[in-house]
């Protein structure tokens, strides 16, 4: 049974030639909202705007899917219409010559496509016979209006495009009594008078044609205060003199003729790297061949100043000869200040540069797209649509089949074009450090470059590869020739006025003014988010993380973060991991305290810094369940805390959070929060003691120990000294570790604290060990030792056991360190102390080494390793296996101890350890013996 719908007059449905009951007003609009849109899915928004507009009703979404119920259930006798639910909306699937909206533009443009005049004016005929009185009676809404006037002005272009046709053709008797009546209604209408002109004169009423002349030029005066167009002002001389007959009226359409048009800007001037991106898009892009029905279409997407629109110029250029009829080309300006370009207007361009006259081209959107696509089928063309801001622009300006090849660029992510349209996404990265420089010697001067190397390196290091700021850069290099480039790096090295150096002078080439322009296209929501994330300590942060710091829950979080990815503010290098780039951050930090209350951004980053001080204080008692806490730990009030079940998801998160732990210490100390800076150094000490980062250990506690004098507290300085005495002591500076744990010890004794004095004076063992003094340390770790058995602390017992084991070896006593080292073994084992174990099997080996019990020795050393191993302690493990070499060398298998080195050399290599050259040294003293 055919279907056929009415728009263009009141609202029909009609099955098989018999009238279809569709429902009342609000239901019929519904049908009508998806009949104008036929086989395109309509979002429900849209849906709910068209059918209420402003007045929509709190439970609107309910009532249209009511609607749209009982509509699937009154078009059941239609079997070749169908109302399908889409993602986010519906389609009415239907053949669009079924509603009479679409069956009017088809013939339209059919007619005005048909040379045989005849024929065309019949369809002309055709078409304006389907209109029944004004379209969509009686729907009354904002969405209905509007349409019925933009469809009003496309009856009329396509009334005069027929009776230009039919003037052409020798119809103006007959044509005159009906522009008579035209122009009372439409009386400042300049063609329609003109082709009344035109019609006079050929039937032989010349006065009436110039009389119509001067009754428009009064009224335009009158009304408008203008003269009538050059082309109208000629018919009237025309006129005068008689000479009507091969005169076109104004706006007039031709016959259409072939034209190939060449819309594409210059390339750019210069261009550097690229070279995968180009060849991707080269793979991509190849024009298909008959038998693929599908677009070739690619989206090149990226953040503001990446350098989009140069990659798809030097490839459209680079590729002229696949596209022999022509280039089409917009700027869709999706982020201009102004707003971005309508796709009418997009259009208007198209349809102009493939010279279709003014007058053939229709107001509405969705006859131009037709009209466009019916031009522009079965072309070899290429359609660049360049700085695109969203679906809705793109959309429309699509070719219908092969043929043609689409490049778009924008800066979101077009992922409907991907999942509806068949489009490939490129996307666009900063340059490498080695394209960067190429981008800028070509920029300056070869001279230039070669005489301020230093300088120019540092530029791309600072403008981190972004081919816009490397361009302004070079602009105000050219434009100040005596200018040193390193002054610009000054500038540069700032973060204040690093923004400031990147202006050359106009809105393109001005990098605030172009992260303006993305930021400003942010809804609220995501834009708050965006200002906070440049806010944070570190170089980059976590889905947690960015939860606390906006204070919504992970969910919510994750799909704003995914906005700022569609816009390339924001990048996911790995999963739940995020990153902005460094001068991204510097506008979005100056913006956040330009546009933010302090006080909202003083307390989102005391929720950042809490969230971190919580999850460190977990991961730091899986580390280490032995360490007693300075002060209670608080109760946690986060829900979504990250739980630890063992030693290695605790270290793997210290190893990812490091940098923004050690960012957050360096941000409460600026911002004085004592407590947390204290806290959180704390939380870090056995992970950066443990993973040998000593310096970064010795940073933060010299953080601490200032937030500490600054609370008054001696206890927390006491803790602080000690830190920074084994910190100190691990990295060689003898001399400060031990008047930090000197000081340590008074302020310990001075508060009573025999635990952490047993501690204290066990680690100024260490150091006196280090620095030879072999006596001295023994006198304090037996005075440790001592402590621990009156507290009854095992642990400071089996260590202190350990310690005087080795010592008694340094003094030659080697009988008596095998019993301390024994002792300490049994003990740690005792307390299932598995990593302070390893250190007492270290000592016990060395004991029967220098017994010249080789054997022994390695089979002690062997046992150390695997429980050391088992910790991830990379020192330690050099340590040990330092030792080890030297007990295989000593038992003559120097292959074995060469082995030995290799490894502790590679570990230690990692670490940045001053011990490196000496096992350097080693290895080569190894390979020397005979």
């Amino acid at each position: 049974m055919p279907t056929e719908f009415g728009l263009l007059g009141d609202l029909q449905a009609r099955v098989d030639g018999q009238p279809l009951d569709v429902g009342h007003v609000r239901q019929r609009c519904v049908l009508a909202a998806l009949l104008v849109d036929v086989n395109q899915v309509v979002q429900v928004g849209q849906l709910i705007n068209r059918v209420w507009g402003e007045l929509a009703p709190a439970g609107a979404q309910a009532t249209l899917y009511s609607y749209l119920s009982r509509l699937r259930t009154c078009l059941t006798l239609a079997d070749d219409i169908q109302i399908i639910r889409q993602s986010g909306g519906y389609l009415l699937a239907a053949d669009a010559a079924s509603v009479d909206l679409h069956r009017f533009y088809q013939l339209a443009g059919l007619a005005r496509a048909t040379p045989d005049a005849g024929q065309a004016l019949r369809i002309f005929e055709e078409s304006l016979n389907l209109w029944r009185g004004d379209p969509l009676t009686p729907l009354d809404t904002p969405w209905a209006n509007s349409l019925r006037t933009a469809w009003e002005r496309d009856r009329v272009a396509v009334d005069r495009d027929r009776t230009d046709l039919a003037l052409r053709h020798g119809q103006h008797a007959a044509l005159a009594p009906y522009l008579m009546a035209r122009v009372e209604d439409h009386p400042l209408d300049e063609r329609l008078v003109g082709q009344l002109m035109l019609a006079l004169s050929r039937s032989g009423l010349q006065a009436e044609a110039l009389d119509q002349y001067d009754r428009l030029r009064w009224r335009l005066a009158d009304s408008l205060g203008v003269d009538p167009t050059p082309e109208l002002q000629r018919l009237h001389t025309d006129v005068l003199k008689g000479d009507t007959e091969l005169r076109e009226p104004a706006g007039a359409i031709a016959a259409g003729e072939a034209t190939v048009p060449r819309q594409l800007p210059a390339p750019p001037p210069y261009f550097a790297g690229r070279a995968r991106e180009l060849a991707e898009l080269t793979r991509v892009l190849s024009v298909r061949d008959g038998a693929d029905q599908t677009v070739a279409m690619c989206a090149v997407g990226g953040p503001g100043g990446v350098g989009k629109t140069s990659l798809a110029l030097r490839w459209a250029h680079d590729n002229l000869t696949s596209f022999p009829d022509g280039q089409l080309y917009v700027n869709l300006r999706g982020f201009d200040p102004a707003g971005p370009m309508a796709p009418e207007v997009a259009l208007r361009g198209f349809l102009d540069g493939l010279r279709l006259p003014a007058a053939s081209v229709p107001a509405d959107l969705d006859a131009r797209a037709a009209l466009y696509r019916s031009l522009v089928a079965g072309r070899k063309m290429l359609i660049l649509l360049d700085n695109a801001h969203g679906m809705e622009q793109v959309v429309p300006l699509l070719p219908g089949g092969p043929g043609c090849v689409v490049l778009i660029t924008s800066r979101v992510r077009l992922g409907g074009l991907i999942t509806n349209h068949g489009a490939r996404w490129l996307g666009l990265d900063v340059l490498d450090g080695e394209e960067a420089h190429e981008l800028l010697a070509r920029l300056l001067s070869r001279g230039r470059t070669d005489a301020e190397a230093d300088s120019l390196r540092e530029i791309v290091r600072r403008c981190g590869g972004l081919p816009l700021a490397l361009s302004i850069i070079a602009a105000r290099a050219v434009m100040q020739p005596d200018l040193p480039l390193d002054a610009v790096t000054r500038e540069l090295r700032e973060e204040a006025t690093r923004l400031d150096a990147l202006n050359a002078g106009d809105l393109t080439a001005d990098l605030r003014a172009v992260f303006a322009a993305s930021q400003h296209r942010l809804a609220a929501a995501p834009n708050r988010l965006f200002l906070l994330l440049a806010l944070a300590p570190g170089p980059e942060i976590g889905l947690a993380a960015a939860a606390r710091l906006a204070d919504l829950s992970p969910s919510r979080t994750r799909l704003l973060l995914q906005t700022l990815q569609d816009h390339h503010l924001v990048q996911q290098h790995r999963p739940e991991r995020y990153r902005l780039h460094d001068l991204v951050r510097l506008y979005a930090a100056d913006r956040a305290h330009r546009d933010q209350p302090p006080e909202l951004l003083a307390a989102a980053l005391r929720r950042l810094v809490e969230h971190y001080l919580d999850t460190a204080r977990r991961a730091a008692r899986v580390l280490d369940p032995q360490r007693e806490p300075v002060v209670a730990d608080p109760a946690s009030t986060e829900e979504t805390a990250e739980e630890f079940t063992g030693q290695d998801e605790a270290l793997a998160w210290f190893a990812r959070e490091h940098p923004m732990l050690l960012a957050a210490v360096e941000h409460t100390a600026t911002q004085g929060l004592d407590q947390h800076t204290w806290q959180l150094a704390w939380t870090l000490e056995t992970f950066l003691d443990y993973q040998g980062h000593w310096r970064d250990w010795a940073q933060t506690q010299r953080l601490a120990l200032d937030a500490a004098r600054r609370l008054h507290d001696p206890l927390r300085q006491a803790h602080a000294h000690r830190s920074l005495g084994l910190a100190g002591t691990q990295l060689g500076l003898l001399d400060d570790a031990y008047d930090n744990q000197r000081r340590a010890l008074e302020l310990f004794g001075e508060l009573g604290d025999e635990g952490r004095q047993a501690d204290i004076a066990r680690g100024l063992g260490w150091i006196c060990h280090q620095r030879g003094h072999w006596a001295e340390a023994l006198d304090f770790n037996q005075q440790a030792l001592t402590l621990y058995q009156h507290l009854d602390h095992r642990p400071g017992q089996a260590m202190a056991l350990n310690n005087l084991g080795w010592l008694h070896v340094m003094l030659g006593e080697h009988r008596r360190a095998l019993a301390f080292c024994t002792q300490a073994v049994a003990v740690h084992q005792e307390i299932g102390d598995t990593n302070a174990e390893a250190g007492a099997w270290d000592s016990l080996g060395f004991a029967h080494h220098h017994l010249g019990e080789y054997a022994q020795a390695v089979r002690c050393y062997e046992r150390a390793l695997e429980l050391v191993r088992g910790f991830h302690e990379g020192f330690n493990e050099a340590d040990i296996l330092r030792h080890l070499a030297e007990t295989r060398q000593a038992a003559g298998d120097p292959d074995g101890a060469r082995g030995c080195l290799e490894a502790a050399l590679s570990l230690l290599e990692q670490l940045d350890h001053p011990a490196v050259e000496q096992v350097r040294g080693d290895l080569d003293r190894l390979g020397e013996a005979p």
